[in-house]
């Protein structure tokens, strides 16, 4: 495990340093968003290559990580064609001042190859495992993991057809799968990987897998997801109204 780990682990240091130098030379740091999905195919697809297996529970998490990374990143390229770097990016770059090119590097970039290898481990314990007859987990898992695409491939689709009207120019979305949580999208990103996490429970110790879905949770709710971007409606009595009436994550139907 530790040689496969270390394999993946340079391969995607130097993805993610290819990306900060292209970053540097179109003066955008918005490219690691759409790197993001297609840095898990390239771990998972690695992994194969460095460990060719019959096993049909890693085959079955390998197609699911390359249908979510691939829908993932096409849908970011698609949406940022044309638009100057996100708001986020933008601001740290003003806040950083002379250091933003170090900080980028480390802080934009090294830190989320980080959290990638530590999310995307199962895929690498799956590879190393032996193969038994499906179980009620994969079953389980893949529900969920079915559930959680679907909140976030149509929370996408509802959002970006939303922007697309130029009458919702200033709006806040509050309508289909956002009518019951403000990030439909956050939330099937987190349920996805929790339902690896229990296709991998079916392997030796897979229950250490578990940090995978706590740490990409965690960031969803407390770090990159949800707090950096709700900070930018602060002050804004449409969103505070749609705040105090819908769920922030798990959705739920909205207070009266």
């Amino acid at each position: 495990m530790f040689e496969l780990f270390i394999a993946n682990a340079f391969l995607i240091f130097s993805f993610f340093t290819f990306l900060f130098v292209l970053a540097l030379i179109k003066k955008d740091n918005s490219l690691v968003d759409i790197a993001w999905g297609i840095g898990f195919i390239l771990v998972s697809l690695f992994t194969l290559y460095l460990r060719p297996s019959y096993n049909y529970r890693f085959i079955l998490v390998l197609g699911l990580i390359m249908v979510w990374g691939l829908r993932l990143s096409i849908y970011i390229l698609a949406r940022n064609k044309g638009k100057k770097e996100d708001f986020r990016y933008a601001k740290w770059r003003a806040d950083w001042g002379k250091y933003w090119v170090i900080r980028s590097f480390i802080q934009v970039f090294m830190i989320q190859a980080f959290f990638l290898l530590t999310i995307v481990y199962p895929i690498m314990m799956l590879a190393l495992s032996s193969f038994s007859s499906f179980t009620i987990l994969d079953l389980i898992g893949l529900a969920i993991w079915l559930l959680g695409f679907f909140f976030q491939s149509l929370g996408d689709y509802q959002k970006s057809r939303f922007k697309k009207d130029i009458n919702n120019k200033g709006k806040i979305m509050q309508k289909g799968l956002w009518r019951y949580t403000r990030h439909p999208n956050y939330f099937g990103e987190s349920a996805m990987w929790w339902g690896i996490f229990v296709i991998t429970l079916n392997t030796h110790m897979g229950i250490y897998a578990i940090f995978s879905p706590i740490i990409i949770t965690f960031l969803l709710l407390f770090v990159s997801g949800i707090p950096l971007l709700e900070k930018r409606y602060e002050g804004n009595t449409e969103f505070q109204a749609y705040k105090n009436r819908t769920s922030a994550f798990i959705p739920w139907f909205p207070k009266n």
